[in-house]
């Protein structure tokens, strides 16, 4: 596949993602309801913080990008590779689980799916521009600390 079908492709996980968080907010089906699932979904927002103050000022691009200023291996990203899109599905994960119906989980499987592909091209794109990325993924898990 080539840089331009991954940079579109990402996009388009981008706006189903979206739409799935959209879908699950209007039908009041993302926020946690008990002190589990509230405590996990403020460990993610924590956590996505976390990430982004460490990522720095680098912009957010809607579609898969590589950003220059290397490799950020501290912070969240010495234990995981994306911490942001496992914020995002810790977050979801727990309000679905206090709110289990047929839809909401299929919108939690489709917006896992599409982070699986923003994730998938963004790897493939940081490859080329950080050939450290490698070794980074062999010893960093992408979205569960020590586990994926």
């Amino acid at each position: 596949m080539t840089i331009m079908n991954w940079k579109r492709l990402s996009f388009v996980a981008l706006v189903g993602l979206i739409a799935c968080v959209l879908w699950l907010a209007l039908n009041e089906s993302i926020l946690g309801t008990g002190p589990v699932s509230i405590a996990i979904q403020i460990l993610a927002a924590l956590l996505m913080v976390w990430a982004r103050i460490t990522f720095g000022l680098r912009s957010f691009h809607a579609t898969a990008n590589p950003t220059a200023g290397g490799l950020v291996r501290t912070g969240p990203y010495r234990y995981l590779r994306h911490p942001i899109y496992a914020a995002v599905l810790y977050f979801l994960w727990a309000g679905i689980a206090v709110h289990p119906y047929i839809l909401s989980v299929l919108m939690g499987l489709i917006a896992t799916g599409m982070t699986a592909v923003r994730i998938a091209a963004e790897e493939t794109l940081l490859l080329p521009v950080y050939p450290q990325y490698r070794e980074y993924s062999r010893v960093t898990s992408r979205v569960i600390p020590f586990v994926l």
